[in-house]
């Protein structure tokens, strides 16, 4: 049962642009995203948000995946949106990344089950996400070091991204929806 503070809407709510957006996401992930229902009141958003996100997944070529996923996920973990984390598990896992390690996140700092490059990932990741920032100079030059600076760029716009969903999906309510385990709730039941 949906727990968000603004319900989704059903696909029988739905205007003709929001019910293709619904099969497509079906299609692609198993079960419509409940963000997607909630934002779908706002049919202009929706379109705006879904254009966003995939031009932004596209654009996204220059980190390995398991970087970008690993940070990402951190940053949802860290703002504590059980939604994103659910969703970040199942893009790990259908990437094929090693989700099992995500139970050590915690410790990700002294686990040796992080390269030396998702450690600093994930430390920027947590430095941009900490209120106030507390991203150094000497981070920056380490990470383009790392990944260059387009890399450093599309590290810094995913975690903005995701600091963006995490955020509003925690304020609007909206829980784990059980993709991680293949187990979907109808976001409408």
């Amino acid at each position: 049962m949906s727990t968000s503070r603004i319900p989704g809407l059903s696909p029988q709510q739905a205007g003709p642009f929001t019910k293709l957006l619904y099969r497509i996401t079906r299609r692609r992930f198993g079960e419509v995203p409940e963000p997607f229902t909630v934002l779908a009141h706002h049919s202009k958003l929706l379109a705006a948000s879904t254009v966003h996100e995939l031009a932004a997944e596209k654009a996204s070529t220059v980190l390995p995946t398991h970087i970008r996923e690993i940070a990402v996920y951190r940053t949802a973990w860290t703002l504590g949106c059980s939604w994103c984390v659910d969703f970040g598990a199942m893009l790990m896992r259908l990437s094929n990344l090693d989700i099992a390690r995500l139970e050590h996140i915690a410790d990700y700092a002294n686990s040796s089950l992080y390269s030396a490059d998702e450690r600093a990932a994930i430390a920027y990741a947590d430095a941009m996400t900490a209120t106030p920032t507390t991203v150094t100079d000497e981070q920056i030059a380490d990470l383009v070091h790392r990944f260059g600076n387009a890399g450093v760029l599309e590290l810094t716009f995913q975690v903005g991204l995701e600091n963006s969903r995490a955020r509003t999906n925690s304020a609007l309510g909206i829980t784990a929806q059980g993709f991680s385990t293949d187990s979907c709730r109808v976001p409408w039941a």
